[in-house]
């Protein structure tokens, strides 16, 4: 190979290594056992789907000693489903939620922070299990494994539910899952009634080091083109 091609090519590699997605931002925790990053982060979430008789509401929330804060709403629901009890009160974007089901949130270092499932006379539950006494009210997981693991059309149990519990890795990587189970229906633990994903936004100085390693192999295309044609 040529060698300033390998070059390119080395360059282009240093910068995905160093720069790239796929590479966590030092985050202590995305998960059960709390969020927590130790450098401001960027998180994109999307409303993926509801259904819960509740009509409710997702925000961010900050923890101190056990208290919670909220700090943003990221999704409300005008009502409770899309035609009230209809495949297991469904709840779609456009119908039930409105607006454009995305929000970036930026994470600060080294604050701790949970999801928050409101559902006014339902009650609230957290995706960190210990602001619930422990239980389990949110499952985190890869995006596309924990969506098709969820029935989400009944309210039979989710038996997996604690083997998803972190989703670190895919939100760096194809993005994570997270469903809630509210406190409805007798605690029916669907984990179901409010699913949303999260995945991490690219930094700027991501898509610099990529733009300059694929500079530099087109460059050295050419002038290997222009050698072969001289």
């Amino acid at each position: 190979m040529n060698t300033k091609l390998l070059s390119a090519l080395t360059a282009t590699a240093a910068a995905t290594a160093l720069f790239g997605a796929g590479a966590p931002a030092q985050a202590a925790s995305f998960g059960t056992t709390g969020i927590q990053f130790d450098k401001d982060t960027d998180i994109k979430l999307n409303f993926k789907q509801s259904h819960g008789m509740y009509q409710s509401s997702l925000g961010i929330y900050s923890v101190k000693d056990s208290a919670v804060s909220l700090v943003k709403t990221l999704f409300s629901e005008t009502k409770s489903s899309d035609n009230q009890w209809e495949n297991e009160w469904k709840g779609t974007l456009g119908n039930t939620v409105v607006g454009s089901g995305s929000v970036v949130f930026t994470f600060l270092a080294n604050q701790i922070y949970t999801l928050g499932l409101d559902s006014g006379w339902g009650g609230s539950v957290y995706s960190t299990s210990s602001l619930n006494s422990g239980s389990q009210q949110a499952v985190f997981g890869g995006q596309s494994q924990l969506w098709n693991a969820l029935d989400r059309e009944s309210t039979n149990t989710f038996q997996a539910a604690g083997q998803f519990t972190n989703g670190l890795g895919s939100l760096f990587n194809g993005g994570t899952l997270i469903g809630f189970d509210d406190r409805g229906n007798s605690n029916d633990s669907d984990f179901q009634d409010f699913t949303v994903s999260a995945e991490a936004v690219p930094e700027p100085m991501t898509m610099t080091g990529l733009a300059l390693g694929l500079g530099g192999l087109v460059a050295a295309r050419r002038r290997r083109a222009s050698k072969t044609t001289s």
